[in-house]
């Protein structure tokens, strides 16, 4: 058994002063206030100070970090970025595709599915490799059902119309392991991909469309349930013809995601996106690349490059991904949005967890994953824990 003690504890629903929290076998025992329980017997603490601990972030879209890519073929990849995101409180996350020739995919595909269960296998040994990370729970397929109209920088010649035949060569290449996926409505064939993919508990996320309203509705009437970077790679609001945003912002039944970087939303826009969406349905994202981590220079997205300079990531005029870390996600969303701290680390993690299903991630709670970040009262991440052991970072 461990115990923790910290000056404040975010569930993130609740805050709970002078916390005691008890792990044992990677989960959350039992969380009560420090001065109405004993430390056990035989237990040694670790005390935190005035320091807040906060349920461990969610990412659900990040391409890459460190100088790697999720669809790098190397072994040093995955590790890289993981020791990355943990540095910045990501205790979960979606390695996320980019659209890439058919074999391409289905071999990334089938190695992040291999990597999901080597790190199942490892939790199950309680860490057998001796390194604590971010773990992959799932992955999110990004592209090829997009519009060509909004499809940002992936490359037009890999595009493919959302079939159930194509759909089902993704889903055995990763062995079921897909639980997200961004699509345009609005293509010949994407309610009927939608339906099933959501039948399947894949996380189906309007996206890189040109969707009017009514084609928007229709896909989440099929079943999809959230937006992927919400304003980038869509169809621009309009007043008279409000379009995929319009029901983005408006439909209760769908979360949204965003990139809170300063570079692909103006700090005005993710206001008026909470304001919206507000705190229960809005989801942070990072949309990060290799370059993230690194110095200005030259990278790759996918099979493509992308020069970065002064935190943005440009390829043929075009954003391209970003340099983002969760951690300052966080801190802008409370800035721009002008909320709380917990309710930006709301929005990182529990959020996120809801959205893709994940059982027992993005809360403090008896019976949840101890995943969690040690903060300062100002959101920075000090300390990374995952299973109640710190990351190795």
């Amino acid at each position: 058994m461990l115990a923790f003690a910290a000056g404040r504890l975010l569930t993130p629903t609740d805050v709970v002063e002078h916390p005691l929290v008890l792990v044992e076998q990677g989960r959350i025992l039992e969380i009560s206030a420090l001065g109405e329980r004993q430390v056990p017997t035989g237990v040694s603490m670790s005390d935190f100070g005035d320091r807040w601990m906060a349920p461990g972030y969610v990412d659900l879209h990040i391409h890459g970090g460190a100088g790697y890519d999720v669809m790098d073929a190397t072994a040093e990849a995955l590790p890289a970025i993981e020791r990355l995101l943990a540095q910045h409180g990501v205790t979960s996350y979606f390695p996320t595709t980019v659209t890439a020739p058919m074999d391409t995919t289905l071999q990334a595909l089938e190695r992040l599915a291999n990597a999901i269960e080597k790190g199942e296998r490892n939790r199950e040994k309680e860490n057998a490799d001796g390194e604590v990370r971010a773990l992959p729970l799932g992955i999110h397929l990004e592209g090829p059902f997009i519009s060509h109209a909004r499809r940002g920088v992936h490359p037009p010649e890999n595009l493919l119309a959302p079939t159930l035949p194509a759909f089902d060569r993704f889903w055995q290449a990763a062995r079921g392991r897909i639980r997200m996926m961004t699509i345009a409505p609005e293509l010949e064939g994407a309610p009927e991909v939608i339906a099933e993919a959501a039948r399947r508990g894949v996380c189906v996320s309007l996206g890189h469309s040109d969707a009017d309203f009514a084609a928007a509705e229709r896909g989440i009437a099929a079943g999809a349930c959230h937006a992927t970077h919400t304003f980038n790679a869509m169809r621009p609001l309009d007043h008279r013809s409000p379009g995929i945003l319009g029901a983005v912002l408006t439909d209760r039944r769908v979360s949204a995601d965003i990139i809170a970087d300063g570079v692909h939303l103006d700090p005005a826009i993710v206001k008026l996106f909470a304001e919206a969406k507000g705190p229960g349905q809005t989801v942070l994202i990072t949309d990060a690349i290799s370059a993230t981590g690194m110095p200005d220079g030259r990278y790759h997205l996918g099979s493509f490059e992308v020069e970065v300079r002064d935190g943005k990531c440009m390829t043929g005029g075009k954003l391209a991904g970003s340099v983002l870390t969760m951690d300052r996600a966080v801190r802008n969303l409370a800035r721009f949005a002008e909320w709380n701290l917990p309710q930006a680390v709301g929005a990182a993690s529990q959020n996120p967890a809801r959205v893709a299903r994940i059982a027992n991630k993005g809360v403090l709670a008896a019976g949840a994953d101890a995943d969690f970040v040690v903060l300062s009262a100002e959101g920075e991440v000090l300390r990374t824990f995952v299973g109640g052991i710190e990351c190795s970072c």
